[in-house]
């Protein structure tokens, strides 16, 4: 095993999302590999038919339990989520030989904190949310870019060019059908890569009840498994 990776602890932590913080904290600080907040988020439809796709985990919070990212509402993901609000996530930072795996229910931020983080993004990628119907067809990349021009043009902003990458100071409000998700851990599993494949592997697990607008969490049961 490298010396740069530390075994799970014995005895194991009570809770495991403040490790998932801290191992997304390393990821990033060490910075051997792009884009370290990137994970793999799995939806079913309606049909039982799985699909994945990468998205950015925006943030951590350990208490009550929960990870945040954000998309188009209605994007395929977005209307899977809102015909089965669960999914399942992988975080794999194979530099740091470490990997993550939650599951749980799916809830909606709030309005002010999709506002909040949408107003955070940088101005083109504000106007690309308002120009693209994410997951429809279209009919070429030159039909999607004037669709981004007209966008701008409505707007009162510069359009896409190498020329206009600094801020133009114009207000651009979040599309409706953009936001943010809380996905509530209800199972998260820690794996750490072993020699001989004898990887450090346990499972946390915990029930959830409905609370409000997301969920509250009972204690939390642990236990190694065998990789």
């Amino acid at each position: 095993m490298s010396p740069l990776i530390d075994a799970l602890p014995k005895p194991l932590p009570r809770e495991p999302l403040s490790t998932v913080q801290r191992w997304q904290a390393e990821a990033t600080s060490r910075r051997t590999q792009p884009n370290p907040n990137a994970m793999t988020l799995a939806t079913v439809d309606g049909r039982g038919y799985p699909a994945a796709r990468i998205v950015l985990c925006k943030e951590i919070v350990p208490k009550p339990g929960y990870i945040s990212f954000y998309t188009n509402y209605e994007s395929r993901k977005g209307q899977e989520l809102a015909a089965i609000p669960r999914a399942a996530v992988v975080m794999h930072w194979d530099h740091l030989h470490r990997q993550v795996r939650i599951e749980g229910p799916i809830t909606r931020t709030s309005s002010a904190n999709s506002d909040a983080y949408f107003a955070s993004r940088h101005w083109q990628s504000r106007l690309g949310a308002w120009a693209s119907e994410q997951s429809r067809p279209i009919k070429s990349r030159a039909a999607l870019m004037a669709a981004f021009s007209d966008t701008a043009r409505r707007l009162g902003l510069p359009a896409l060019s190498g020329e206009s990458n600094g801020d133009p100071n114009v207000a651009i409000p979040r599309p409706p059908n953009w936001g943010g998700y809380h996905l509530w851990a209800e199972r998260v599993e820690l794996w750490v890569e072993g020699d001989a494949r004898l990887h450090d592997r346990a499972v946390w697990t915990r029930e959830l009840a409905q609370d409000g607008e997301g969920f509250s969490g009972g204690p939390w049961s642990v236990q190694r498994l065998q990789p």
